[in-house]
């Protein structure tokens, strides 16, 4: 473990924090934390992406390759690896899945199994081979933590076509259910959410970071920098009663042993949440980029100035989902001039908070506010073009 995990671990349970008092202790933590973030961006490629498009991952096609396509063609500078709902198996918690502990299909469902006789056994091999590649130096492409094509063709596909066309890249992005959506969605046999079981819950953030590692070791083979994104709607639930029992720290532990994992590849981590939610929490995560809902929400994330203030200095970058996704009427009267009003309105609302235009602009990535999968082919192509669109006419202004 690096410097960072263990400040982190001293700064969350070491006795000698009991001694003092809690004013002190939430300082040094701040300390600790800023700390940890100084030593992770040392350790990482510098990146600013200077408002270049992005894309999030669901795309509503039936064929990868076609996809793919789609997505060189808007996001030819930091393409990602096209996902297919149309394929339950390459739903939020299906594509991840395979792998935990007890997991279980029945009748067409998929879900987790403690009461099976082979659960326990199970439980042991998981942590086992997880150890093997933490502290053995096991190999990732020998252990469940692979994404193979029967759940993740888009990566493979992806991959294929970037050694085919050999575009000019400045990163490459890939993405996984982020441990909150996953671990509240993912039941056990009762229809109960896996994250209030801490064993499973601890596999399940477990597995997501191992897959998220496979990700970053094999998208570094193309030698540009790699984005991982965690996709946390759930996050938009954070702080109501269905959630009550989920605390800050939870979220910010489960959040941060994933990014460690992406960190230690030297990958980039960004967290996406297309509703409203706590940006607190995402601002005091480990995470180097926060994409979020910017045509609904801005005025909600402008509100946490300080936070972002202080994201932004140490490096962080802000993922603009400037276009729309949720209502097909937004989608059919939005332009791209109407867009980049909106989106220099919100720019220039930051600035007048005293945050620097220049860092803002190199610090910005332009996407949808969500992904297109549940959209029609029509409107999915709108909102790609859209975006690149934005893009290329906010970095004419630069």
């Amino acid at each position: 473990m690096g410097y960072g995990g263990n400040l982190w671990s001293l700064s969350l349970g070491h006795p000698s924090l009991s001694q003092i008092g809690s004013t002190e202790t939430k300082h040094l933590q701040f300390l600790i934390r800023n700390f940890y973030h100084k030593v992770a961006c040392m350790n990482q490629k510098t990146f600013q992406p200077y408002c270049r498009p992005l894309l999030i991952g669901s795309i509503p096609l039936r064929d990868h390759r076609e996809a793919t396509e789609h997505i060189l063609a808007v996001t030819p500078e930091i393409p990602l690896w096209a996902q297919l709902p149309v394929y339950a198996h390459e739903g939020m918690m299906a594509q991840f899945l395979p792998g935990l502990p007890g997991y279980t299909i029945s009748d067409g469902v998929e879900y987790v199994n403690t009461d099976s006789e082979s659960f326990e056994d199970e439980l042991v091999s998981f942590y086992e081979e997880y150890m093997g590649v933490t502290e053995g130096g096991q190999s990732l492409d020998q252990t469940r933590f692979v994404l193979d094509d029967t759940r993740a063709k888009g990566f493979s596909t992806l991959v294929q076509m970037l050694k085919e066309k050999k575009p000019d890249l400045l990163a490459v992005k890939g993405q996984i259910t982020g441990p909150i959506t996953f671990a509240t969605g993912v039941k056990d046999q009762d229809k109960r959410a896996i994250f209030y079981n801490d064993q499973l819950r601890d596999a399940a953030v477990k597995l997501l970071a191992l897959k998220s590692a496979w990700q970053v070791e094999h998208l570094s083979q193309i030698q540009v920098p790699v984005i991982v994104f965690l996709d946390e709607p759930a996050l938009a639930g954070f702080g109501s009663s269905e959630f009550i029992s989920i605390s800050k720290q939870d979220v910010l532990d489960s959040l941060n042993e994933i990014i460690d994992q992406i960190h230690q590849r030297e990958g980039l981590a960004g967290v996406h949440v297309c509703a409203n939610a706590d940006w607190s929490v995402i601002l005091d995560s480990k995470a180097d980029i926060l994409s979020f809902d910017a045509y609904t929400y801005f005025d909600k994330l402008a509100i946490f100035s300080q936070d972002l203030t202080r994201f932004l200095d140490r490096g962080g970058i802000i993922a603009w989902g400037i276009v729309p996704t949720l209502e097909p009427e937004n989608i059919a009267r939005e332009t791209a001039d109407s867009l980049l009003t909106q989106l220099n309105a919100q720019i220039d609302h930051l600035i007048g908070l005293g945050i620097e235009r220049e860092k803002l602009l190199a610090q910005s990535l332009i996407t949808p506010s969500c992904g297109t999968g549940s959209l029609s082919a029509e409107q999915a192509h709108k909102v790609l073009t859209l975006t690149k669109e934005v893009s290329r006419a906010l970095r004419a202004e630069l």
